[in-house]
């Protein structure tokens, strides 16, 4: 469990496909995680989305909570298993992640910077991992800076089946002197 003074306490829990179904349909298809690419997706469509992912031990969903509220989506993924694989030289220690945050009529300044903060440290609380890649939209510009400021560095733009995307990586060190700083 991570605090933020501006958040409150982050905690991950796994997520439960069938029982989370609706809380992260109502997520995934608002306007926006038009990133996400589940705009139209029905609600058994999110369902057996997370049941593969659920029955897949080279992907992982977790429930990320605020103060026991969930809050937010974090996966957790073998990027030379799933997603990147092929697409790029993985190197040992690699860990792919995606995140979402709820979607909120009330938004918090800095939460979403608290929730990727939070993610990141739960990814490298692992001491297996020791570099974290992300293949965001190149058109996603919030989520770029948000990357950039937990020490992110973008390698190079690539073609996936389902979009451009952003290769960035970002290792141990330069995540702990983001945080620092």
């Amino acid at each position: 469990m991570s605090t933020t003074p501006l958040a409150g306490s982050f905690d991950f829990r796994p997520l439960d496909p069938l029982k989370d179904a609706e809380l992260l349909h109502g997520w995934v298809t608002h306007p926006k995680a038009a990133f996400w690419m589940m705009q139209d997706a029905r609600l058994e469509d999110v369902e057996r989305a997370y049941l593969e992912i659920a029955a897949d031990p080279h992907h992982h969903a977790l429930l990320g909570l605020c103060d026991g509220e969930p809050a937010f989506l974090m996966e957790r993924y073998d990027p030379a298993r799933r997603e990147l694989a092929g697409l790029y030289e993985p190197e040992p220690g690699d860990v792919g992640m995606h995140f979402l945050v709820a979607p909120t009529d009330t938004p918090v300044h800095g939460f979403t910077r608290a929730v990727i903060t939070a993610v990141m440290a739960h990814l490298f609380d692992d001491p297996a991992t020791r570099r974290v890649v992300v293949e965001p939209d190149v058109r996603n510009k919030a989520v770029h800076a948000l990357n950039e400021a937990v020490g992110f560095v973008p390698e190079r733009e690539m073609d996936k089946p389902e979009k451009r995307a952003l290769l960035s990586f970002c290792t141990r060190e330069r995540f702990e002197r983001a945080v620092a700083a």
